[in-house]
């Protein structure tokens, strides 16, 4: 189970973030003096989903399948090209970018390699200091220093080493400096794009208890975007499985682990290394043939249609719906969906 997760019968906290049917197409052109518009490339094509106050929605699924465009997109790095993203009762979606910039400030992003994410010109002190220049009204000058310092302690950094620079800081202390960087603002939403993954395994369980630990003091909302399916069960309340721009099945944490009812997610869930050689031995693998499609010319109908074993005809002709099946909360787009049975196991 996830650190605490949401039951059918705890009542969910207030919609922070309201996303439907969120598209950002980018556009394929051909020619270098006159370009022409010959295609898209279809990134995130109708994806709606809610984000409630103090909770963890996990998003999972194969490398090009959307999960960072998405997050970008809500985040305005990229600009939506249809649908509606709501947060905090503010449309984000066709707002001027000065506008979107007063608005954003509630969203923040830890980025996936702290490596690259830190510009190494800049100390510590200034690197979480920056959003302050763009936001004077969040620290006065004069106050600075000191709320840098509070939070470098806050993320567990000494607030002395203001003044070093990144390289003389480990991997996982420089992702602790992106946290404290993304905090600066007191944002209510926090976009994770696979936060640990570039991390050692024990670097990686100090990294998550720590965004736990920051969840639990500043009641923040979590977009956690990762591969690793068992630090996706650790962390979330909520797990959103994504193929191809779309979202293909979505319900909280025990129901997509224990009950997954999308021929994906059991491919997904059935590859996800298992410690006990028992339980190993009961569990049956699915291996996906074949390659993910184009999102530049998915397959009519069902998108998974041409690597799943159970399609048939209606899989090409129609698209199934999102809709639910082990509980209200528990949506999956499938013509054949049901309970899973072979035993998955991802402690």
């Amino acid at each position: 189970m996830s650190h605490r997760a949401v039951t059918d019968q705890t009542p969910r906290g207030e919609v922070v973030l309201s996303v439907r049917d969120a598209v950002k197409h980018f556009p394929l052109t051909h020619g270098i003096v006159f370009q022409k518009t010959i295609g898209h490339v279809r990134a995130v094509d109708g994806v709606s989903f809610n984000l409630h106050r103090g909770e963890t929605l996990g998003v999972v699924g194969e490398s090009g399948c959307g999960k960072s465009t998405l997050s970008r997109t809500i985040m305005g790095l990229e600009r939506a090209t249809g649908g509606s993203i709501i947060l905090l009762g503010d449309e984000l979606v066709g707002l001027k970018e000065k506008q979107l910039r007063k608005v954003r400030r509630n969203v923040q992003i830890i980025f996936q390699d702290p490596y690259a994410s830190l510009d190494p010109r800049m100390t510590v002190g200034a690197i979480v200091g920056e959003p302050f220049d763009i936001h004077p009204d969040v620290a006065p000058k004069d106050d600075r220093r000191r709320r840098v310092q509070e939070l470098l302690d806050l993320v567990g950094l000494n607030p002395e080493h203001i003044n070093r620079y990144p390289h003389q800081f480990s991997g996982g202390q420089r992702q602790r400096i992106g946290i404290a960087r993304a905090l600066a603002l007191r944002p209510q939403i926090i976009v994770c794009d696979e936060p640990v993954s570039a991390l050692d395994v024990s670097v990686q369980a100090q990294v998550i208890n720590l965004l736990e630990r920051l969840q639990d003091e500043l009641d923040l909302s979590y977009i956690f975007v990762a591969h690793d399916l068992s630090v996706v069960r650790h962390i979330s309340d909520r797990v959103a499985v994504m193929y191809l721009g779309k979202i293909v099945e979505i319900g909280d944490e025990d129901q997509i682990y224990e009950h997954p009812t999308h021929p994906y997610t059991q491919a997904l869930l059935s590859a996800v290394p298992v410690p006990d050689p028992e339980l190993r031995g009961r569990r049956t693998e699915i291996v996906l043939e074949g390659d993910v499609p184009s999102p530049a010319n998915p397959p009519s109908g069902c998108r998974f249609r041409t690597r799943c074993w159970k399609a048939q005809d209606i899989c090409a002709a129609e698209e199934p719906p999102l809709k639910a099946r082990t509980s209200s909360a528990h949506l999956s787009a499938c013509h054949f969906a049901e309970e899973l049975d072979v035993v998955h196991a991802t402690q």
